[in-house]
């Protein structure tokens, strides 16, 4: 399932997604793969995650980056200066437990009264292009829709129009059918007029002299 969230961020997403990024940097990984392990908890792309990262949140972590970056180095340089101790009996390495400072700036709230100079915001380029991507894939999505809803409305339309002119049609049709039929009752009638009227008697004479009508 594609994540396509978008509400606002919240403080709670804010505080997991600057743990989540200075835990991964005092570890030695990328900033990539914290961006990645929050778009799953959050529902997000990395993308977004990484851009919300860079632009807002960040520039409230500045000390606590740099402390993190500072606690890499050391783990680095402890871990470069430590070879593998074998035992003679076992010949197997012994592993050195390691300890590591203390670290307790998230425990708190951040200080938001006194503002850090703001630096200059560096942007993952491949992060900002496939945010973009993203919101130019939502808005050609939603873009089509509003096509298709202008398309059915425009059909709707013309079907509407057709049927009232089809209705018009039907009507006029209906009177001239009416005409008709008067007409043709009319002419019927006068037909019955005319034969009654052109009836005519004729007589004949008789051998005695009389009239006799000759019947049709």
């Amino acid at each position: 399932m594609p994540k396509v969230r978008q509400d606002a961020w919240s403080h709670e997403d804010d505080l997991l997604l600057a743990e989540t990024v200075l835990r991964h940097i005092r570890e030695g990984s990328t900033q990539l793969r914290a961006f990645d392990e929050v778009g799953d908890v959050l529902n997000r792309t990395s993308a977004a995650c990484g851009f919300r990262w860079n632009a807002e949140v960040r520039q409230k972590y500045e000390q606590a980056v740099g402390l993190a970056k500072k606690q890499r180095k050391e783990k680095k340089r402890e871990e470069a200066k430590q070879q593998p101790a074998f035992s003679a009996v076992t010949s197997k390495p012994i592993e050195k437990e390691e300890t590591y400072p203390s670290y307790t700036y998230l425990e708190k709230e951040p200080d938001y009264t006194s503002k850090p100079a703001r630096k200059e915001t560096n942007f993952d380029l491949n992060q900002v292009i496939q945010y973009l991507k993203e919101l130019q894939n939502q808005t050609y999505s939603t873009q089509a829709n509003m096509k298709q809803v202008e398309q059915l409305e425009s059909e709707n339309a013309r079907l509407t129009a057709e049927n009232e002119q089809l209705n018009r049609q039907l009507e006029s049709m209906s009177e001239d059918y009416q005409a008709l039929i008067q007409i043709m009752d009319r002419a019927r009638k006068m037909v019955m007029f005319d034969d009654q009227d052109s009836y005519k008697p004729q007589f004949r004479m008789e051998k005695n002299g009389n009239l006799e009508n000759v019947a049709r």
